[in-house]
């Protein structure tokens, strides 16, 4: 489970420097279904409502957007790392 999110990270990266757009990243996130099962239901709804809000925010511009597109990464990542944290005491 940790490859699966040493990949997203590697995802969340390419997406921070504009080397993938949020429906790639989106679409990767959600394809890591064994890390998924494998984390309290919980993670999933979170995880589920972050890639919502980012893929919404990529149909705007930052200034129209309700929600800082820069906040969502940056909430992308406390979860990349929350979800390590319980794999960590799971394992």
């Amino acid at each position: 489970m940790t490859a699966d999110l040493a990949s997203m990270e590697a995802a969340l990266a390419q997406l921070r420097n504009g080397q993938i757009g949020a429906q790639a990243f989106s679409g990767h996130a959600r394809a890591q279904t064994a890390l998924l099962a494998t984390l309290p239901p919980r993670y999933t709804e979170v995880l589920q409502q972050l890639l919502t809000r980012l893929e919404s925010s990529a149909l705007f511009s930052e200034e129209s957007c309700s929600f800082s597109q820069s906040a969502l990464l940056d909430n992308l990542q406390v979860w990349l790392d929350k979800a390590r944290e319980q794999l960590a005491k799971a394992g």
